[in-house]
């Protein structure tokens, strides 16, 4: 029997998740009473249960009673009844945009602001992000990106870590991205935009890549940046940290950051980490050709 506990910030993904779970064949409860907790497991852990895959969503809604769901869960432990925690986080600014989009009221903001709503809530919830078997960040994750994580840690029981890498190519002329950890200027490689034949096509284009590849400096460049990168990820785990965005930016980025993303993110692609690449600037301007 799988039992597996979905907590985390409002506005984070936790309804998402569980209607995900019970798609691919959880029952699953919201919301439960804190109380009722040690019975629930007793039942579905119960040789005549037929409930194979089990999962509980847990949140700030349980009010006072929360602070008792570390007791209760030692006990369970303790009892023999076996459950993975998976904890879904968000940025605070991401959270405000989300709960001003769909014009709901954060349920500890009262008639203070959502801020600080959001920052008491995440002070509450501490302990369970502590004891979490699984992070997951959903600041940066579209809803299908999320159901393929979803799927990797319970449906497919893939080896996983709760480490999310996001590689961003960008124009510094709109600007560098701002939730970037970490960001490279790649503008001093030569650039396909004074090539006519090469302006309007992007970095995905072989005759682009080539062209940028056929610096040595490129090539020693990316070979850095990968053992920086894969130097500092592991530093960045022991920190508690479980997301990172490397930004590269050229001039417009639409040519040399985008090739040097892409293969950055083929590079790490085949380590344990879970990597996306996304190009925010590839389409944002059209060049005449003179």
């Amino acid at each position: 029997m799988r039992f597996a506990i979905i907590t985390g910030m409002s506005g984070a993904g936790k309804s998402s998740v569980l209607k995900m779970l019970e798609d691919s064949g959880y029952f699953c409860v919201d919301n439960l009473p804190i109380q009722l907790i040690s019975k629930f497991a007793e039942i579905i852990n119960n040789e005549a249960s037929d409930m194979p895959k089990v999962a509980l969503g847990l949140d700030i809604r349980s009010g006072d009673d929360l602070e008792s769901i570390d007791v209760i869960l030692d006990a369970l432990r303790k009892e023999g009844s076996d459950y993975e925690i998976l904890f879904l986080d968000c940025s605070t600014s991401v959270l405000v945009k989300r709960f001003k989009e769909t014009r709901r009221s954060h349920p500890l903001a009262d008639s203070s602001r959502i801020e600080e709503g959001i920052a008491l809530e995440r002070k509450k919830l501490m302990f369970l992000k502590e004891n979490a078997d699984y992070i997951i960040d959903t600041s940066q994750l579209l809803i299908r990106e999320l159901k393929a994580e979803i799927d990797k840690i319970f449906i497919k029981n893939e080896k996983y870590q709760s480490f999310f890498v996001t590689i961003l190519s960008f124009g510094f002329k709109y600007g560098i991205p701002s939730d970037s950890d970490l960001v490279f200027d790649v503008r001093f490689l030569p650039n396909p935009y004074y090539i006519e034949h090469l302006r309007l096509k992007t970095g995905k284009d072989k005759a682009v890549s080539e062209f940028v590849l056929k610096s040595g400096e490129a090539h020693e460049f990316l070979e850095k940046l990968q053992d920086m990168v894969k130097f500092l990820i592991p530093r960045y785990i022991i920190e508690g940290k479980n997301q990172l965005v490397i930004s590269i930016g050229c001039t417009g980025g639409k040519h040399r950051s985008v090739t040097l993303a892409d293969l950055l993110y083929h590079e790490l692609g085949s380590t344990e980490y879970s990597v996306k690449v996304e190009h925010r600037d590839i389409f944002k301007e059209t060049y005449r050709i003179k």
